[in-house]
């Protein structure tokens, strides 16, 4: 079956969600189009497959500004990929991923972006796991918070929609910080609050608190709870997306708010960064119910302008041999030096001191991936003995990346 591709128009923009949803088997009222979702729409860096006017495929990019170790760079957060059950295995998917990555190129991005269905498709273009995502199952009968409450914070609570400028200003004293932030402009900060009711899943209606330091707002934790109840009496279940907290007195606090809180029984947390301070705040961590999996995958376009944008945990001086089956310009050999202050890289023809491929770099590059487990698995050859302990210390980061939204 024949296909051809083109981008996408705003017009397109409902057809898209229906293609979409109908790929991953959900499925969409008429009226939940929100016009949050409309404004954060991107037309001319959608790509879209037709089977003669029909939409059949599509795959999208938001233009956002990424944090990464020691710095902040404009990044492609690639969104909303489906393909219609009838037209699977036909290359449309292939097509449109490959197509994304050229045009990516030729924006000037650096690194694409996504949340993975399944990791497998993903690997095939070159993207890397660069985050690990931690979900927790809080018993809050069993797991109590270690240090006492403190006396100079306060907590204010109530819709996320009335606490916004003091949410906005804690969530950028954090993003500056924190691999894997995400900038929010006004049009983002109304797609993330956005909460229809097919979307709660039996909870209530998404609340917000904001903890006040000192210096005025510097931690938030946006959570909803679904009530439930059993023949003991309540057993209800609070439901936080995350908890974004500048200094470890906002974090313990808004903590506290969360699992104390009335009727409720268990705190469950979606997005969960591997070193989540509570893991070190509590008086039986085995309670947290902590669970692994993959986080956000990462895909550099550009090894050059990549590399030379983050900054190094340690000092660094390596020659990388790196191979991308899409982008020749990525394939070759780079030395890269760089220190907390800075970095440079740039073709050499100097020997190798590590051979590694595009995915493996990706994954290493918010500081996610371990370059000695990426070596134990291998992934990664080290010609010159040291290497990949030089390279462990450098790209690892003291905040590990974090994915806090689905986009």
């Amino acid at each position: 079956m024949s296909f051809t591709v083109r981008a996408a128009t705003p017009d397109d923009h409902d057809e898209i969600l229906r293609t979409v949803m109908t790929a991953f088997h959900d499925s969409m009222e008429e009226n939940e189009v929100s016009d949050a979702e409309r404004q954060v729409f991107e037309a001319e860096r959608s790509l879209i497959a037709l089977d003669g006017e029909e939409v059949v495929g599509h795959a999208g990019i938001y233009t956002r500004d990424l944090t990464v170790p020691g710095s902040v760079i404009p990044a492609a957060f690639v969104t909303m990929v489906g393909v219609r059950g009838t037209h699977r295995r036909q290359g449309i998917a292939s097509t449109l991923l490959r197509q994304q990555l050229v045009d990516v190129r030729a924006t000037g991005e650096a690194v694409a972006l996504l949340w993975a269905s399944e990791g497998r498709i993903y690997q095939r273009y070159g993207y890397g796991m660069a985050t690990r995502r931690l979900r927790l199952a809080i018993d809050t009968r069993e797991a109590r918070l270690l240090e006492p409450r403190a006396k100079d914070s306060r907590i204010r609570g109530g819709a996320p929609a009335d606490l916004l400028p003091d949410i906005v200003e804690a969530y950028e004293l954090v993003r500056a910080e924190r691999p894997g932030y995400i900038s929010r402009n006004k049009q983002w900060w109304d797609f993330v609050l956005a909460d229809p009711a097919s979307r709660r899943y039996g909870g209530g209606p998404r609340r917000a608190i904001v903890h006040y330091g000192q210096s005025g707002p510097d931690g938030y934790a946006f959570y909803r709870v679904k009530q439930q109840w059993n023949e003991l009496g309540p057993d209800g279940v609070v439901q936080v997306n995350n908890v974004v907290a500048a200094n470890p007195v906002a974090y313990r606090e808004l903590w506290r708010f969360l699992l104390d809180m009335d009727l409720t029984r268990t705190v469950s947390v979606g997005f969960a960064a591997i070193d989540e301070p509570i893991l070190d705040m509590v008086n039986e961590p085995r309670r947290l119910g902590a669970t692994l999996s993959d986080g956000l995958w990462l895909r550099i376009v550009n090894v050059i302008d990549a590399l030379s944008a983050r900054r190094y945990a340690a000092p660094l001086d390596l020659v990388l041999q790196v191979e991308d089956q899409l982008f020749p310009q990525n394939t070759g050999k780079f030395r890269i030096t760089g220190l907390k202050t800075g970095a440079h890289c740039v073709l050499t023809t100097d020997q190798p001191d590590l051979v590694l491929d595009i995915a493996t770099l990706s994954a290493l590059y918010l500081g996610g991936g371990s370059a000695g487990g990426l070596a134990a698995a291998g992934r990664i050859q080290e010609l010159r003995p040291g290497a990949v302990a030089e390279a462990h210390a450098a790209f690892t980061w003291h905040h590990a990346p974090a994915g806090v939204e689905m986009f």
